[in-house]
């Protein structure tokens, strides 16, 4: 592993400590390129770990500070993520798959986070996830499957189609799911379907209730 020493962090407020992790893509030509901009002052955003295409891994900030990845948003009703998380920045545009390297590396790296922090499968979420609208990344390529089978990951739900699907019913499953900032409809389910129907279209429907039943 890499380390180098980002000047864009702090403590993290309140005493609190990691009690999640927020997978983000770089949106970058390269891991160099953001890794660069991840530790210019100016930019003033981090994150605690960059996993290459090809599985190196560079640390910028360690884990016991507070990072700048993540933003304004919410999970489960609580936020300033910032504080909560441990951010990993994956080199990813979100138009292509996600390597086999960098995949095993970030396996390996959430299996040691979670040995060291009190973080559940639950609450290693996407920056959409938590910021719905706002935020896209890890996209719709990634592969939340994988890390739900290795226990790194909530896995989606095997819940009931309603006869009557309603915005209003599917607002409250999401929020049963995490899904408690404060955006509209549209906003929802795209962040719904990022995470577990990225192939799915169209308007709401009653198969959109089965991953988070």
């Amino acid at each position: 592993m890499h380390i180098y020493s980002s000047p864009n962090c702090g403590p993290r407020r309140g005493g609190l400590t990691p009690s999640m992790v927020v997978i983000h893509y770089t949106a970058m030509g390269s891991a160099e390129a953001a890794i660069a901009r991840l530790c210019e002052p100016e930019a003033e955003v981090s994150a605690h770990y960059v996993i290459s295409c090809d599985g190196e891994l560079t640390q910028l900030v360690p884990e016991e500070k507070r990072a700048w990845h993540a933003g304004a948003g919410e999970w489960r009703g609580l936020t300033d993520i910032n504080s909560r998380s441990i951010g990993i920045e994956l080199d990813n545009t979100g138009a292509h798959p996600f390597p086999e390297p960098q995949m095993s590396v970030l396996e390996t790296l959430l299996s040691e986070i979670m040995s060291r922090w009190p973080i559940a499968a639950r609450d290693v979420i996407g920056h959409s996830d938590m910021a719905p609208g706002r935020k896209f990344d890890p996209g719709p390529r990634f592969d939340w499957a994988r890390l739900a089978r290795r226990g790194l990951a909530a896995p989606s739900g095997q819940g009931e189609r309603p006869d009557h699907p309603t915005p209003a019913q599917f607002r409250a499953m999401a929020r049963s799911n995490g899904y408690t900032a404060e955006v509209g409809d549209e906003a929802l389910l795209a962040a719904v379907r990022l995470r577990h129907r990225s192939y799915a279209s169209g308007g709401l429907n009653a198969d959109d209730f089965v991953p988070i039943g």
